[in-house]
């Protein structure tokens, strides 16, 4: 970091926390983002060991209104933008975390959902195992950027799911990494892209710093139902590197979109095709990556999130919604159509309903506003740490 980045940074840093009054450990406001480092991880040291078996579902945050059978249509109002994404080399490093008789308590646990056409809402979807048909499609890419989240709030092992966006860059909800409203980080996050069957495939990959927006640290968020539907339910978590290098030069990683990217005008909605990844508890145990294909509307009284119908439950939070989900056909006579770009992170799992009859999902959006995911991304995380990006 040159010295008048530094300079730059750091006055905002002292200029925020006297006006936001005495500092607390670890966190830092810089403008619209709170930057937090997890002192508690020695990246020279092997990643603590967490309750893997018994970690608990990051409680998905809950509606307690039906949605509307007639919601609000918003078309994007700023010019749309996408990052770009790699492959990576598929380098296999694998961990075990769950032992075998464990993992087969998990799965009995687990009761054999079964994927449902729509819910209530009239919202149709497929849910599915990513792997029926391979047992390694979980290491083949796309997939394998993204993976399972554990992390620790008050000494209990919970988990989410999350997806990396650069090769030391993890985006995932908000409701993951900081508790809404209550000034309070959670620690010890440890991502496993590709996790399957308490297996890491490509290790366990430890945190060294999460950004959230500050109105999301605040509770000052734009919020149709407060801490629940939110405008800014996103966050980003910078690796550490193992053998001098980060996991997504082994695994790739996706591209992201900001101002709706991959949406198109229908009827005068906002709509996308969106294809979900994560790992629901409630769904085989959370032994699985799980995917949800579901036609997806921006409801402008949501807080501008977008919605889908979906089977996914607790352990879901953060996993990644996406456009053009897959790899690209080789073509012959025919042109790919507009916004093309492959494998693009739009938004990640952020909230459902208290009556899970319902069977839809939403996701924050990802904008340039300030605070937001590719504010976070290019004027903050990646200036400070640009090796990771």
């Amino acid at each position: 970091m040159n010295n008048r980045l530094s300079v730059s940074i750091f006055a905002l840093l002292a200029a925020a926390t006297a006006a936001t009054g005495p500092a607390i450990a670890g966190v830092q406001f810089v403008g619209p983002a709170v930057r937090f480092v997890d002192t508690s991880v020695n990246p020279a040291a092997p990643p603590a060991k967490l309750d893997y078996a018994h970690a608990k579902a990051m409680p998905l945050p809950k509606a307690s209104k039906a949605p509307s059978l007639t919601p609000a249509g918003l078309l994007p109002t700023l010019p749309a933008g996408v990052s770009k994404g790699a492959v990576g080399t598929g380098e296999e490093s694998p961990t075990t975390v769950i032992s075998a008789g464990e993992l087969q308590q998990l799965e009995a646990a687990a009761g054999g959902a079964q994927p449902q056409d729509f819910g209530t809402s009239n919202h149709p979807f497929s849910t599915a195992q990513v792997n029926p048909y391979s047992a390694s499609i979980n290491k083949d890419y796309p997939f394998r950027a993204a993976g399972k989240l554990f992390f620790q709030i008050s000494g209990q092992t919970y988990v989410c799911s999350a997806s990396l966006i650069a090769p030391g860059v993890v985006v995932t909800a908000a409701h993951c990494v900081n508790n809404f409203g209550q000034k309070q980080f959670y620690s010890g996050w440890q991502f496993m892209p590709g996790y399957q069957g308490g297996v890491a495939p490509y290790g366990v990959q430890t945190v060294k710093t999460a950004w959230v927006p500050t109105v999301y640290y605040n509770g000052t968020d734009s919020c149709a139902q407060s801490g629940v539907i939110c405008h800014d339910d996103v966050a980003l978590l910078i690796l550490n590197q193992k053998n001098k290098k980060f996991v997504g030069s082994t695994t790739g990683w996706y591209a992201f979109g900001w101002n709706s990217y991959g949406y198109g005008s229908f009827q005068g909605y906002s709509q996308a095709h969106i294809s979900q990844l994560g790992y629901p508890v409630d769904l085989d145990g959370g032994s699985y990556m799980e995917r949800n294909d579901s036609a997806g509307y921006t409801n402008g009284g949501l807080s501008s999130n977008t919605i889908i119908g979906s089977l996914m439950t607790g352990g879901s939070s953060g996993g990644p919604w996406m456009v053009n989900l897959g790899l690209p056909p080789a073509l012959n006579g025919v042109s790919f159509g507009s916004a093309s770009v492959y494998n693009v992170v739009v938004g990640v799992t952020s909230w459902g309903y208290t009556d899970l009859t319902i069977k839809e999902q939403g996701a924050a959006p990802f904008t340039t506003d300030p605070g937001n995911v590719y504010d976070l991304f290019y004027n903050y995380a990646c200036k400070e740490s640009p090796d990771p990006c």
